[in-house]
């Protein structure tokens, strides 16, 4: 019998105050995972704990700013300290800020990097050497659509989620030999705070769903069997992959 089941794993999400955090989260939680659930506020992660509780599972929660490097490390620091060890990190905190590249203001270009590729970095370095010296771990990065395509009004989205693509590779070529697996899930066109924007606009929402094969937005639960397949012993030989789910878009 293949194994899903997170049973006795420990498992670090950020981001995981609503949308695909928050799925993602109780996801884990409901598998068996004991999930420290970060947000950048505190409290944020109040209504998540409840649902994971809500479903017998269980849970903490931690907060720190993503865009801070020494926030990022010290979120690190704090969530090893809660069981000692982590088993499972998953990188979905994130960020996104739109302007035609032309007068794309660079404070919000370091933002957006700094929240997207350079927490996920740091807290893959600080998390991953502890699974390295361990000899078993689990790292799961967000990546997206604009992994592969470029957008349009979104360059350092764009730039930060072909380098979380970029990461995942580099960091599985390295740590693979020490059973440490480090895969990233490119969710597809998801119903979320980020992508509020292009379903409000209902002409640029028609050409997206018309792109799909499953002919609909997908919504953040549908992500869950990803990301509890590339937690759980089941993937132990998948490693530097980054798996679209995304109902048909990039086969269209």
């Amino acid at each position: 019998m293949v194994n899903f089941s997170l049973e006795g794993k420990t498992a670090l999400v950020t981001g995981a105050s609503r949308g695909i955090g928050q799925a993602l989260a109780i996801a884990l939680a409901t598998s068996g995972a004991f999930v420290i659930c970060a947000s950048s506020r505190s409290g944020g992660c109040d209504e998540t704990l409840r649902k994971i509780k809500n479903e017998g599972g269980h849970g903490t929660a931690l907060n720190a700013d993503l865009s801070d490097a020494e926030a990022a490390v010290k979120l690190a620091e704090d969530a090893l300290a809660v069981r000692g060890h982590i088993d499972i990190l998953l990188n979905n905190g994130g960020t996104i800020f739109r302007a035609p590249a032309a007068e794309f203001p660079f404070n919000e270009w370091r933002n957006v990097l700094a929240v997207n590729i350079d927490s996920a970095f740091l807290l893959c370095q600080a998390i991953g050497k502890k699974m390295v010296e361990r000899g078993h771990g689990k790292i799961i990065n967000i990546a997206s659509m604009l992994s592969y395509t470029g957008g349009i009004t979104v360059p350092a989205y764009t730039a930060s989620k072909h380098a979380i693509a970029g990461l995942t590779k580099a960091l599985a070529n390295e740590w693979g030999q020490y059973n440490v697996q480090v895969n990233a899930i490119a969710p597809g066109y998801i119903r979320t705070d980020n992508t509020q924007a292009l379903q409000d606009d209902e002409t640029r929402s028609a050409e997206i769903c018309a792109r799909i094969p499953a002919n609909r937005w997908g919504e953040s639960e549908d992500l869950a069997g990803a990301a509890v397949f590339l937690a759980s012993s089941a993937s132990n030989y998948v490693n530097g992959h980054t798996l679209a789910v995304d109902g048909g878009f990039l086969a269209r």
